[in-house]
């Protein structure tokens, strides 16, 4: 079972802030991470190779920087890390990664499963694993909790929908994007794997290595471009209205009257 696990180093939403005249993300001094939704692909990948065998590969594209992320991914049980990073890739929409990295992929060879968080946390579009399926032609399966069985071509997955959970049987390779689950909790690399991680193979791949046209990378290849990133508006304070419910209605009704809620 060869598994390509694709992940990114993100900001950390908790930190980040926009800057209120560009509207642009304030990168500076803040702390990147692993994408919360691509660590838990990557240790369900790392949990059905000890079950089925094979190898995970680790991919990311992103700056020099995003290093750092594939090296926890080797640390969590990862067997091999690429990096693609050039300037070529620079400006790339979902589009254009997903190109990308499909092209990449196909320079990796065979593979049996690529498994990717359903979005990540700083641009939540969640179109990156969705495109990456199409630009290969494999069947995808979104919003996976767990993998239940691979039985020879065929895998059975369990995903969340917003009805409650759907069974999903596809054939193999076959490409999923994670979500969550409510009961999974984030581990930090043990002190063996962090001292694994510098022993396993890894390697940075430029635009020329990839491959591929490079028209359809970065911001030539983009046909979308985020225009502005800005904070939602403040919303104003709560107001609690008590009392005997008569009474309770014809305050509501008062107040909304005089916000212009209601005439």
């Amino acid at each position: 079972m060869n598994i390509i696990v694709c992940v990114k180093q993100v900001p950390d939403t908790t930190e980040v802030k926009v800057d209120p005249k560009t509207g642009t993300l304030i990168r500076d001094g803040v702390p990147s991470i692993l994408n919360p939704f691509d660590q838990f692909a990557l240790e369900e990948a790392v949990r059905l190779r000890s079950q089925y065998g094979g190898e995970v590969v680790a991919l990311s594209m992103g700056p020099p920087q995003a290093r750092t992320a594939l090296m926890k991914c080797l640390a969590l049980g990862a067997d091999k890390a690429i990096l693609l990073s050039d300037r070529t890739f620079a400006g790339s929409d979902t589009w254009a990664t997903s190109y990308i990295i499909a092209t990449a992929i196909r320079k990796l060879g065979k593979f049996d499963l690529i498994m990717c968080g359903q979005q990540a946390i700083d641009g939540d579009t969640a179109q990156v694993g969705p495109e990456l399926a199409q630009n290969l032609g494999i069947p995808q399966v979104t919003y996976v909790e767990k993998v239940e069985a691979i039985e020879g071509n065929k895998i059975t997955v369990k995903g969340v929908s917003e009805d409650g959970y759907h069974i999903v049987e596809t054939k193999l390779p076959a490409l999923l994007t994670c979500s969550t689950p409510s009961n999974f909790e984030y581990t930090n690399p043990p002190m063996i794997g962090i001292m694994k991680a510098s022993k396993k193979p890894f390697e940075t791949w430029t635009a020329n290595e990839v491959g591929g046209d490079k028209s359809k990378m970065g911001l030539q290849g983009s046909p979308t471009q985020v225009m502005r990133v800005y904070s939602p508006p403040v919303k104003g304070k709560g107001v609690l209205i008590t009392g005997e419910p008569d009474t309770a209605a014809k305050k509501l009704v008062s107040l909304l009257t005089e916000n212009k809620v209601i005439q």
